[in-house]
């Protein structure tokens, strides 16, 4: 009856979860009903007091009440740019929400089985921070992709200015000719320049998105040479080289540093998973670290020492270049 409950209520949670993450935004709702005004209505005057504000807005919470309250939150404002930087379409909102779904309903399935509070707290903390990690590990992996194409780019910047076209027009020369992520931030950068915002600011917004030492060298020689003038296309080939020069080095880091990275990440799984196979051969072999106070002291160091150990093996092989 316990495990049929159990079961439920995660079937439960999966839904409410799943539709509070898929439903529409509040930027869809306006666009469909744009669209539907402009299917069944011939009158222009009503079509113009209906128009939604085409002005950006930064909206935190499709609730215009938590909306304010995170506006005034400085860590809900640092969610939101690294949303903007995995390129994810989530609120901060519901992040925090669907965060909040998971650290309880985690804690509370972890009751069923673990008797320690401090040991079911933790697995809740997990659970929530799981949205993060994912936030970051998404954000990551786009930067590198940047950083991949970043000397492309680069190229097709150069050869533009051989060709003779202005740095307005190779930048959306790169935005149309580059894939995702490089085209969709540059197409940014070149759609604030027909905005009318200058180009420093445009620039400096490209940085601050991506905040990449590779495309720092990149924003830094154009804003030099657009200001005090020089030869650009022979700074930005000796970038290219020292780009791809340190994509080369960091590819061979990787290759060295991955028999360490490997040991870490089966130290760290280890234990648990000889943990749980042992309780499934025996379930009362696991008991004891639970129910003696001398058993508890040493799950906590444990996972300390674990955690300690995972810290020092991540500084031993994080090279930088």
């Amino acid at each position: 009856m316990v495990m049929f409950l159990v079961f439920l209520l995660v079937l439960v949670l999966t839904f409410a979860i799943v539709f509070f993450v898929l439903r529409p935004s509040r930027t869809e709702k306006d666009l469909e009903n744009r669209l539907s005004g402009l299917r069944g209505s011939d009158d222009a005057t009503s079509l113009e007091e209906d128009a939604p504000d085409i002005l950006k807005r930064n909206t935190l919470s499709d609730i215009p009440l938590i909306d304010v309250v995170l506006t005034r939150l400085a860590p809900a404002a640092r969610l939101h740019v690294l949303l903007s930087q995995a390129n994810l379409r989530w609120s901060v909102g519901r992040v925090v929400a669907g965060s909040v779904v998971l650290l309880v309903a985690a804690t509370y399935i972890a009751g069923f089985f673990l008797p320690l509070p401090a040991l079911q707290i933790a697995i809740g903390i997990a659970a929530g921070a799981s949205i993060y990690v994912y936030i970051f590990v998404k954000r990551s992996m786009r930067f590198a992709k940047f950083a991949e194409l970043l000397p492309d780019a680069i190229d097709l910047i150069t050869r533009g200015l051989k060709a003779g076209h202005s740095v307005n027009a190779t930048i959306e020369m790169v935005s149309r000719e580059i894939p995702d992520p490089v085209g969709t931030e540059f197409r940014k950068t070149f759609e604030e320049q027909n905005f009318g915002l200058p180009m420093r600011e445009a620039m400096t917004n490209l940085a601050d998105r991506v905040p990449l030492p590779d495309l720092q060298f990149l924003v830094t020689a154009i804003l030099v040479q657009k200001e005090t003038g020089g030869n650009l296309v022979e700074i930005l080939e000796k970038t290219a080289s020292v780009i791809r020069e340190r994509l080369r080095l960091r590819g061979q880091l990787r290759i060295y540093t991955a028999q360490g990275r490997l040991t870490g990440w089966i130290l760290a799984a280890m234990p648990f998973i000889v943990f749980v196979g042992m309780n499934i051969l025996n379930p009362a072999y696991g008991k004891i670290l639970f129910e003696d106070p001398l058993g508890r002291k040493l799950v906590y160091t444990g996972l300390v020492m674990m955690a300690i150990g995972g810290y020092l093996i991540r500084k031993i092989v994080d090279v930088k270049v």
